[in-house]
């Protein structure tokens, strides 16, 4: 189910009803399920299977851990479950893939064999409740939690709708405890707490949902078409419509994704419970690994708690183990994304970009550095270049050919200086460029206004109610028709 659709709204709005109706602890949690299994239900049909199956799965397995007292024995669960997660991510997600590569690995040496592609159906969300599972049960492996008492508990982490299909990526520790929450009681002692909707939570939840809407809908939707033209054939663009193309996608895609994060962050706000946040003004980040810091931090963050640390965790001292990390970490963060080289590209040249800046920072004295990027010279030079960085990455993300690929890299990097062609290009898609420069503007005062979402929230009813209408009125004069997908459902 989309969240861009009147269908979520309606949907939405009988769950909140049901909600504010019947004040019982427990129906509330399993109407909650119940919903959270047919909005999944409404997009995906028979694979909702998948989605309870990995439940159950990790549920009794992360009892059985807990109980377990042998060491050994603890961590031969633990590589069961883990095994079980990732062979079902795996086995739908890349093994066409795989087969694929096979397949040409076959015709170059001509071994003339050719093994069927499966076309398996793509469940929605996997990469997100896959991660969310996987939390729970290393966190109880490191005594970190203790398992929930029980399974709808369980059931109802995993698949929260607000964020089961595309994130955030939530951690157990987080989420479960605000589902046994007290309350105090005079007389009474204290209550497991009922989900309660309370003014301030309905406004700022409603106006980061109309943030994220308005980011959504009027921005990456219109922004979409600009960029489509010019990277599903970019074979003869100049330098400087490629260098619009990857910026516009930028733009585009964190549109798109924080949209759906402020939607799912709001839809939760308004039932009481708080997901962190995922993005945090990422194109003001000031070298790549700031950037990392910013950017889809619910994911950065749970590879460097889960990956990365492991890794380095033996020999935090040596360069070599810190950098080899680095690229592992990030050649299995690009794959995350999905199966193709371009993903893999995507994170190879992050895993570049963020070893060289761990090498460069470990190498120059950090007194040095820090007193040449703290002058306004040095704060636009480093984000002028981290930017620079990240938008050549996100080529490499937008285009799956890898002919368009390779052409589209060297425009960017090798300028031809050629801007008639762009001009033209410009004038033809007025409205996208607009579009474009009207979010740099925005974006820029945001990034001067501390949680802009936040302040609007506490207007007054009168100015709250023109905003809202003004958000509406904007989408409304704006829509192209079409339903388009959040971009990060694919993943």
């Amino acid at each position: 189910m989309l969240f861009n659709t009147i269908d979520f709204a309606i949907f939405f709005i009988v769950v909140l009803s049901t909600i504010v109706i019947i004040k019982n602890r427990k129906f509330q949690h399993l109407f909650l399920l119940f919903a959270s299994y047919f909005f999944f239900y409404y997009s995906s049909n028979y694979l909702i299977t998948l989605l309870i199956f990995t439940t159950i799965w990790d549920y009794y397995l992360g009892n059985a851990i807990s109980k377990s007292v042998d060491i050994k024995k603890k961590k031969i669960i633990l590589i069961i479950t883990i095994a079980g997660n990732l062979g079902l991510l795996g086995f739908f997600k890349y093994t066409d893939f795989v087969i694929t590569q096979f397949n040409i690995l076959g015709n170059v040496f001509d071994l003339n064999t050719h093994i069927p592609l499966l076309n398996l159906a793509f469940p929605i969300g996997i990469s997100f409740y896959t991660f969310h599972s996987l939390t729970y049960i290393i966190d109880i492996y490191r005594g970190h939690i203790t398992p929930v008492k029980t399974l709808r508990e369980y059931a109802l982490f995993v698949a929260f709708f607000p964020q089961l299909v595309a994130g955030p990526i939530l951690r157990a520790r987080e989420f479960l405890p605000q589902l046994r929450e007290k309350i105090e009681q005079v007389e009474a002692g204290t209550r497991l707490r009922q989900i309660l909707i309370n003014n301030s939570n309905l406004k700022f939840g409603i106006t980061l949902m109309a943030f994220g809407f308005l980011k959504k809908m009027f921005f990456a939707d219109n922004i979409s078409f600009m960029v489509n033209d010019i990277f599903n054939y970019p074979i003869g663009l100049d330098s400087f419509t490629i260098i619009l193309g990857a910026i516009g996608f930028g733009i585009q895609i964190y549109c798109d994704f924080s949209g759906y994060t402020d939607i799912a962050i709001g839809a939760a706000m308004i039932m009481g419970f708080k997901i962190p946040a995922n993005f945090n003004k990422p194109f003001f980040a000031r070298s790549p690994s700031d950037f990392w810091r910013k950017w889809h931090i619910s994911l950065s963050t749970w590879v460097r708690d889960y990956l990365y640390l492991p890794l380095v965790f033996k020999n935090r001292k040596s360069s070599i183990r810190i950098l080899s990390s680095l690229m592992i970490t990030f050649f299995l963060l690009g794959l995350w994304h999905g199966a193709g080289w371009n993903y893999i590209i995507f994170g190879v040249l992050h895993g570049i970009f963020v070893s060289a800046d761990t090498l460069i920072r470990k190498k120059v004295s950090s007194e040095k550095l820090n007193s040449f990027f703290k002058t306004k010279l040095g704060i636009l030079s480093s984000i002028f270049v981290t930017q620079y960085l990240v938008f050549f990455a996100f080529i490499a993300f937008r285009v799956k050919d890898m002919e368009h690929m390779a052409y589209s890299l060297q425009k960017y990097v090798v300028i031809d200086f050629r801007t008639i062609d762009t001009m033209t290009f410009i004038s033809n898609h007025k409205f996208s460029f607009i579009i474009l420069i009207i979010f740099v503007i925005l974006h820029f005062i945001s990034y001067r206004k501390v949680n802009l979402p936040e302040q609007i929230s506490k207007f007054g009813l009168a100015k709250w109610t023109i905003f809202l209408a003004s958000v509406m009125l904007i989408i409304f004069f704006t829509f192209n028709g079409s339903k388009a997908d959040f971009i990060y459902f694919q993943f």
